[in-house]
């Protein structure tokens, strides 16, 4: 895919890379899924996957709150919802990074390494997942079969 062909026919917002920007988000996601026909239990997987991303482009990314951009694009087909998310933070893959990382399932707590569970439950809770780093930018396509 390319990302010339990212999402057509969906919402596209672009929000500042603060984490008091997260509301917004979940706005954005829940006046969405209202217009599509998609129910709360969708909004609300759709909305902890974008706050887990968002909260590493800001933390990890952009190392804090900063005025760099972050996109969200939304489309809704039928039973799917299609997520672009894209951040111009260096160059990161995050899911080639959580399957070369150490084993986070399992084990006792105290053996596991720090981190990398977001992403795990962001590809647990998406359909397939593939990510590019184009024109400067980390694109992230997610899909997501819904529940309606």
């Amino acid at each position: 895919m390319s990302a010339t062909l990212s999402i057509t026919g969906g919402e596209r917002r672009v929000f500042t890379a603060r984490l008091a920007a997260l509301p917004a988000t979940a706005t954005f996601i829940d006046a969405f899924c209202a217009r599509c026909g998609f129910g709360s239990a969708d909004a609300l997987r759709l909305t902890l996957i974008v706050e887990e991303l968002f909260t590493n482009s800001v933390v990890h990314g952009y190392g804090g709150d900063c005025d760099a951009p972050i996109e969200v694009a939304l489309a809704g087909d039928g039973g799917e919802i299609t997520l672009l998310y894209e951040d111009a933070a260096p160059p990161y893959d995050p899911l080639s990074a959580f399957a070369q990382a150490p084993d986070h399932l399992h084990g006792s707590v105290e053996s596991r390494p720090t981190g990398g569970l977001g992403i795990h439950l962001v590809r647990e809770l998406a359909e397939s997942a593939r990510y590019a780093r184009e024109a400067g930018r980390n694109r992230l396509w997610l899909r997501m079969v819904c529940q309606r």
